[in-house]
């Protein structure tokens, strides 16, 4: 297992917003225990609560880090519960937040080395508050492995199989008909569907490609947002390399009443797609 650099690279992910201190607070805990860490602001804008929407916004930019880096991520309504406080390693990098499938995109990519349960006290702040686990537990943690602490050291191992993965909606495929989901509704309003990489370069290579959310056909197709039809939903490949769909200066859901779960549906598809599928 690799070790951390001496100046360990540390990016923040929360639902804490920026009008009150705690994404300072989590820094300043970071730092008086390992001063040459450098922090990154991965967001603090995860919709309060919203678990799911924190793993997706992990999903698409943790490969994105260079190996070693620590993503300190707290989205945690079950703080101060018995849910576990959690630390582990999948795909070269460290993942430190609670044990409640906010990790749960990482695991279905990458599969976890080692995991442990933050419970020795010796690398919490004294006296850790219920309802504040990120500065008590999770941050000092993080900065304890940054400085050169083993994983091993920050508590009890933990049965990989145990860990609390979402149930994350899947593509199906039946009879010519790729069924999907909005994955994601990202700020302007694009509809990121569960459709990945490999199966969005299939069907963007289909000449009639078109799909189905709620009563609308969306069948314009665009490389980039400024080349979508100025009257119109359209079809691209998003950065994450997801299919999404998008409204030319403008917000899709919006658009079109949609949100994270509706159903999204492409009719006729050749068999190769259906193998891309399962």
């Amino acid at each position: 297992m690799s070790s951390t650099v001496a100046a360990p690279l540390v990016a923040l992910l929360t639902d804490f917003g920026i009008a009150d201190g705690y994404p300072g607070v989590l820094k300043g805990v970071i730092l008086g225990i390992a001063p040459s860490a450098r922090l990154v602001d991965l967001t603090h804008e995860i919709p309060p609560q919203d678990v799911l929407a924190g793993a997706w916004v992990l999903h698409t930019a943790w490969r994105s880090f260079p190996e070693d880096t620590i993503f300190l991520c707290v989205v945690d309504p079950g703080v101060g519960s018995a849910r576990r406080p959690l630390a582990l390693r999948a795909g070269g990098r460290w993942f430190i937040g609670p044990d409640n499938g906010l990790f749960s995109y990482v695991l279905a990519a990458a599969s976890p080395g080692a995991a442990v349960a933050l419970d020795d006290p010796r690398y919490h702040l004294p006296n850790p508050s219920a309802t504040f686990h990120g500065r008590d537990i999770f941050a000092p943690c993080a900065a304890h492995l940054g400085a050169g602490v083993p994983l091993a050291a920050l508590g009890s191992p933990l049965d990989l199989a145990s860990l609390v993965v979402l149930a994350l909606a899947r593509p199906t495929w039946h009879a010519g008909t790729l069924s999907g989901q909005i994955a994601h509704v990202d700020r302007f309003g694009n509809l990121l569907t569960n459709f990945g990489p490999t199966l969005t370069d299939a069907l963007l290579a289909e000449p009639a490609l078109a799909l189905t959310l709620g009563g609308e056909v969306i069948a314009a197709r665009a490389a980039t947002f400024a080349a979508g039809p100025d009257d119109a939903p359209f079809l691209l490949r998003d950065s994450s390399g997801h299919l999404s769909i998008a409204v030319r200066n403008g917000s899709a859901a919006a658009r079109l009443g949609a949100a994270r779960g509706d159903v999204v549906v492409v009719h006729g598809l050749p068999a190769r797609i259906g193998e891309l599928a399962r």
